[in-house]
């Protein structure tokens, strides 16, 4: 199929910044991708409209990602319950009484460490600091789209470099099945100080927290007023901070556990999508029964209000769905081994981590997964490694740091969804104002491979 197969992603990026309409760009990308399917497959191109409805229905063939869909849904419940218990304006104003959020600096940092100590999975660390510091942003007067730079930008670097997660698992699954030197877990550890991209971002982020400062489109959407749209103006007068606080611990808390449970009593083994689904649903539980309990509301009026909140969320839904489509048809496609192919087989010696990063950004950036271009680029830079006697860790870490970075630039991604769900910011804001800091350390980034790499070579 060659180049052809890189025809679906341009089509669902040129419609997205074209006609900024995401879910409508990604049903276009789903059926060029099934008419080249179909085509290539002999197959009548009339039978592209079935296809296409079935490659959406086979995503819920997949326990993982019907998992993925349900948290998604009953993420809205659990705001809906804190938000209706008055539990976030609540915790802003104890936060404040504390003073540990009554500066944009502090807010700013509270949301960055929340989003680092809550490392066990990446979608977990988004929804806790985005729901716990949602508020607290537009009491100061900071834009969402801050609010979801930060914590995407605290979500998946933080998980690519502490390992202890279900992207260690992941990884080191891979890493497994190569024939590399030494043992899987030591090469794997050994990737974090050459993992640039995950370290710079970090930097940029605190520079970002502790300075204030915003800048390019970002700016600009700081300078619009913030709409109050989730903290009510008057807080129910037997409202307290613990219908916010208790839930998140328990998702937080649950989640862990879910992860023993899951991974056989080693965390590192755990299954993601089961233990954030059951957290998930645990604290809608517990914050079901709080609020029963206060007696504020009744049983119908709690039913009413949770699929209120899922409703909310139907838009985000569909497009985490329709991503999940696309990305299994541009596996089918080939997409990311055509892309993979750009790295070359003639270049010099310190120019293959650059491009394994570059790589690995063009992947996850077309696809919209990081996970998935860890799954194409990894096996096609053990290779590399093993015949030219390279420096595992580097390379691997350009890897890891590439998918990473096309994940934070994509638009199609699952992963900036849910960070514009969590931060309660439109979607397409959240690519526009994210793209120019994530751009900034990815040409960091490649700067410093070329350099390491030309020392180390």
């Amino acid at each position: 199929m060659s180049w052809m197969s890189v025809l679906p992603p341009l089509v669902a990026i040129i419609v997205v910044f074209w006609r900024k309409e995401v879910i409508v760009a990604l049903l276009l990308a789903i059926v060029t991708s099934e008419l080249l399917l179909t085509w290539q497959g002999g197959e009548p191109l009339v039978y592209t409209f079935v296809a296409t409805i079935e490659r959406i229905i086979s995503v819920f063939g997949s326990a993982g990602n019907t998992r993925i869909l349900i948290f998604s849904l009953m993420v809205g419940a659990l705001l809906a319950y804190i938000r209706e218990s008055g539990g976030v304006a609540a915790t802003v104003e104890a936060l404040l009484a504390k003073g540990l959020g009554r500066t944009k600096r502090s807010a700013s940092l509270m949301t960055v460490f929340t989003g680092i100590f809550v490392f066990i999975e990446s979608n977990l660390s988004v929804l806790t600091a985005g729901i716990l510091s949602r508020g607290l942003f537009e009491k100061l007067g900071m834009s969402r789209a801050r609010l979801a730079y930060i914590i995407d930008s605290t979500s998946a670097p933080i998980c690519i470099l502490i390992l202890l997660n279900g992207w260690g698992a992941y990884i080191l699954g891979m890493l497994d099945q190569q024939d590399l030197p030494g043992s899987s877990v030591s090469t794997l550890w050994s990737t974090i100080p050459f993992n640039f991209y995950a370290l710079v971002t970090l930097i940029i982020v605190f520079y970002t927290a502790i300075s204030g400062r915003v800048h390019g489109p970002m700016r600009k959407t700081e300078q619009q007023p913030v709409e109050h749209q989730d903290i009510p103006e008057h807080t129910p007068s037997n409202s307290k901070a613990r219908f916010m606080l208790v839930p998140l611990t328990v998702m937080v808390v649950g989640m862990v556990a879910f992860m023993f449970g899951t991974g056989g009593g080693d965390i590192t083994q755990g299954d993601g999508s089961k233990s954030v689904l059951y957290a998930t649903v645990l604290a809608c539980v517990v914050a079901y029964f709080m609020l029963i309990l206060s007696r504020r509301n009744t049983h119908q009026q709690l039913v009413d209000i949770g699929f209120k909140g899922m409703s909310e969320l139907l838009p985000l839904v569909s497009i985490v769905l329709l991503s999940l489509a696309l990305g299994a048809s541009l596996r089918e496609l080939g997409t990311g081994i055509f892309l993979a192919g750009l790295v070359g087989e003639f270049l010099p010696l310190f120019l293959i981590a650059p491009m394994l990063f570059i790589a690995g950004a063009l992947i996850s950036f077309t696809t919209g997964t990081s996970w998935g271009t860890f799954a194409i680029l990894i096996p096609i830079a053990a290779p590399m490694i093993l015949a030219l006697d390279l420096p595992a860790p580097l390379l691997l870490a350009a890897v890891l740091g590439g998918g990473v970075f096309g994940d934070h630039c994509s638009p199609i991604s699952d992963t900036t969804a849910v960070s514009a769900l969590a931060s309660g910011c439109d979607l397409l804001e959240h690519v526009r104002t994210q793209l120019p800091y994530a751009l900034t350390a990815g040409g960091i980034t490649l700067v410093l491979y070329v350099v390491t790499s030309f020392v180390m070579i």
